[in-house]
C-alpha cells in the first residue's frame, strides 16, 4: 500500500507542469481525465473496494515489483522536476518556463540558430526529439527565426534566449504547424507523420539553444 501511494504521488509530479500550463489556456486533455480517474479510483477511501488484480491491470505494472517488500525490492526512484527560473505567458498564448539561463550570444529575429529539442503532446506523450534517448547522441537542427520557415510559437520561444539556455514551452496550434512546410520537422517519414498528426493540438517543446550562427 505504501509503495502504491508513493506511485500515485509520483504520477501527480509528472503531471504538474501540464496542470499549470493547461489551466492557463483552458485545455482539458484526455490524459488529464485519466489522471483524475486514477486519483479518484485509488484514493485511500476506495482502496478497500478495488482488487489487487484490477489495480495492476490499470497502471500496467508487474505485481511482483509493485508489491515487493522494502527488504527485497528496490525503492522507487523519485522523478525530479527541474527548477524553474521564471514563467511567462505571451500574447500569442505561448507559455514559457526558463529552466537554464544562457550565458552566450542572444538570439534575435532573423538569426540563424542551432538547437536541440524534445517535442511532446500536452498530455506528456513523446512525439519527436533531436536527442537519442538511449545513446544520448544528438542531431541538432538549424532554424531561421523568421515567420516563413519556423513555426511562430517556437520562434517566440527562441528569440531572447542566450546560447546555453534551456526553455520549456506550451505552444498552441494557432502558432504551431499551420502548414507542413514550417520547421522544426523530422526528415523521416514516420516521425514527420507522427508530428503532423498532432498539429491541431497544443505541443510542449523543450529546447536548448546551442549556437547563434
Amino acid at each position: 500500500m505504501e509503495t502504491l501511494i508513493r506511485f500515485n504521488c509520483n504520477f501527480k509530479l509528472l503531471s504538474a507542469f501540464e496542470d499549470e500550463l493547461l489551466s492557463c489556456v483552458g485545455i482539458r486533455q484526455h490524459g488529464r481525465i485519466r489522471a483524475k480517474e486514477f486519483d479518484s479510483r485509488f484514493a485511500p477511501s476506495a482502496m478497500s473496494r478495488v482488487s489487487r488484480r484490477s489495480v495492476l491491470e490499470f497502471i500496467g505494472f508487474n505485481g511482483v515489483l509493485l508489491y515487493a517488500r522494502p527488504a527485497t525490492g528496490a525503492p522507487m526512484r523519485q522523478m525530479e522536476e527541474p527548477e524553474v527560473i521564471r514563467t511567462q505567458k505571451l500574447p500569442s498564448g505561448v507559455i514559457i518556463q526558463d529552466i537554464v539561463e544562457g550565458q552566450g550570444l542572444e538570439a534575435h529575429q532573423g538569426d540563424l540558430v542551432e538547437v536541440n529539442y524534445v517535442c511532446r503532446r500536452s498530455n506528456g506523450y513523446f512525439v519527436h526529439s533531436t536527442v537519442d534517448p538511449f545513446s544520448g547522441e544528438s542531431a541538432p537542427v538549424t532554424l531561421l527565426l523568421d515567420k516563413k520557415q519556423t513555426i511562430q510559437g517556437l520562434k517566440e520561444v527562441l528569440i531572447g534566449m542566450k546560447v546555453g539556455g534551456k526553455r520549456r514551452a506550451l505552444i498552441p496550434p494557432s502558432v504551431g504547424y499551420v502548414n507542413e512546410n514550417l520547421k522544426p520537422i523530422p526528415d523521416e517519414f514516420g516521425p514527420r507523420r507522427s508530428l503532423l498528426s498532432h498539429a491541431d493540438e497544443p505541443l510542449v517543446f523543450e529546447v536548448q539553444l546551442l549556437k547563434v550562427l
